[in-house]
């Protein structure tokens, strides 16, 4: 058992796919050493169905998410957070509330695969590429020596995964 729990929070506008794929994989690909959550600024108020539909073909867990303000988050009862990630554009430039214990953060932004029209082969595609994009990253921040690393380097270390295949925000726009 690992001897610390760290609180991941994954935003997103409407958290209804990308943060709750990404939820859902670090939850269980950190064993136990890591507790993921999701919200939105403004939440759709449903998980999308091809997201569901995604993590159950790769295997991870499908029940329990909601999409849900990222406000749930910002109060004095909520769990702290060691760790945020924003995984859509749009939430990185919004304004955030302000987090109890100042968490490391980072940008992941990932194109919206619930924007996409076309086929519903189209469709699915774009879930599974985003959730590959997110599972990579994930597994590269599980790479990293988090008890032993300073925040800096953590952060700069984070901003790096962010900038992996995928991102859909070049390094040079993301400021």
């Amino acid at each position: 058992m690992p001897d610390r729990i760290y609180n991941v929070l994954f935003l997103c506008t409407g958290n209804s796919a990308r943060s709750i794929l990404a939820e859902s994989i670090l939850n269980a690909e950190g064993k136990g050493q890591f507790k993921a959550y999701s919200a939105g600024s403004y939440p759709k108020g449903t998980v999308h169905p091809l997201a569901l539909q995604e993590l159950k073909a790769l295997g991870y867990p499908t029940t329990g998410f909601s999409s849900k303000s990222w406000d749930v988050f910002a109060g004095k009862d909520a769990p702290q957070m060691d760790f945020i990630f924003t995984v859509c554009d749009n939430a990185a430039g919004e304004a955030c509330p302000v987090w109890i214990g100042h968490p490391t953060t980072a940008h992941w932004g990932v194109e919206d695969p619930a924007a996409v029209e076309g086929t519903e082969y189209e469709r699915e595609r774009a879930f599974s590429q985003a959730a590959r994009f997110l599972k990579n990253r994930i597994m590269a921040f599980l790479s990293l020596p988090h008890s032993s690393i300073d925040k800096l380097a953590m952060e700069t270390h984070l901003r790096e995964i962010g900038a992996m295949e995928g991102a859909s925000v070049s390094p040079a726009k993301a400021g």
